[in-house]
């Protein structure tokens, strides 16, 4: 016999008797160390595939599908979805969820049983878009690791837990501002899009979530540096965020004064903390290491 419930009157969407029918059939029951939340309201999965843009031609990947709610909204829409999924479980039940309700799309989706965190590679042409329900746990890293081994994505919508959110898009002079909002900056222009209550989730969750747009700058900053050597000045300076850049990029430069040769020739003030700083200041830095050099520290 089948698990996978077949549609109804109200669409091949998953409804909440869907869900609890799915999971009892496959044995799942959400995990708090894998941050499983599960979608059960069509309405919003529908919500989070028009905030995204998501038009007929994009090929979307899709991380953490779970049980498939907002993999078949992605597939009513999009051109191609590619899910990647690291639960065995999940992983194998997802195909026949999408085949029993999309029949007409199955062969528009494509599965990779796999950490997000490890791929490197995904099936079929290249994606345009990334539309998630990012485990809580894990939103962030898995977040830029896609946009940095994608760079073919040119639109992002990830729901995560709303004070990630706010960490991610967040301005420079903002309390919640550091190194998740430098970083996810350097690859796109990231605003908030939006909130999600707890009770549209099985189970629910603690904490409320939010939508967080990101879309593709043209071009990161124009800088020398690599993005490593940006990123490893975004993590000395928010390593210890209420320490001055003189005293907090000590480590990274060598010195305090050291870091107060780089940062004036960044145009930074050495007495400025990281939390005000943007990822073209933080670029300068990093590119003023030769400076460093030159003054012989």
């Amino acid at each position: 016999m089948s698990t996978s419930p077949t549609p109804d009157e109200s669409g091949p969407l998953l409804g909440p008797a869907d869900i609890r029918e799915l999971a009892a059939a496959l044995g799942v029951r959400p995990t708090k160390q894998r941050g499983q939340n599960f979608v059960i309201d069509a309405n919003t999965v529908r919500r989070i595939v028009r905030t995204a843009e998501v038009r007929p031609d994009d090929v979307v990947v899709e991380v953490g599908p779970g049980l498939g709610s907002l993999t078949l909204a992605l597939l009513e829409t999009a051109d191609r979805v590619t899910a990647v999924e690291i639960d065995d479980v999940l992983a194998e039940a997802l195909p026949a969820t999408v085949a029993a309700r999309l029949p007409e799309r199955a062969d528009r989706f494509a599965l990779v049983h796999s950490d997000a965190m490890h791929v490197a590679e995904l099936p079929g042409p290249p994606p345009t878009a990334l539309v998630a329900n990012l485990p809580y746990n894990v939103a962030v890293p898995v977040l830029l690791h896609m946009l940095a081994t994608f760079p073919t994505i040119e639109r992002t919508l990830v729901m995560v837990q709303a004070e990630v959110a706010d960490r991610l898009a967040a301005t420079p002079g903002s309390k919640v501002y550091g190194v998740p909002s430098v970083k996810a900056n350097w690859y796109a222009h990231v605003k908030r899009a939006g909130s999600i209550g707890r009770n549209v989730f099985w189970p629910a969750p603690n904490v409320d979530s939010g939508l967080v747009s990101l879309v593709r700058r043209a071009e990161p900053p124009n800088t020398t540096a690599t993005r490593q050597e940006v990123f490893a000045v975004v993590d000395a300076a928010f390593a210890q965020r209420r320490k001055t850049l003189r005293a907090a990029l000590a480590g990274w430069a060598g010195s305090a004064a050291a870091a107060e040769v780089a940062l004036v020739a960044a145009g930074v003030s050495p007495q400025a903390r990281g939390e005000m700083l943007t990822v073209e200041e933080f670029a300068r830095i990093a590119e003023s290491k030769a400076e460093i050099k030159g003054a012989g520290l």
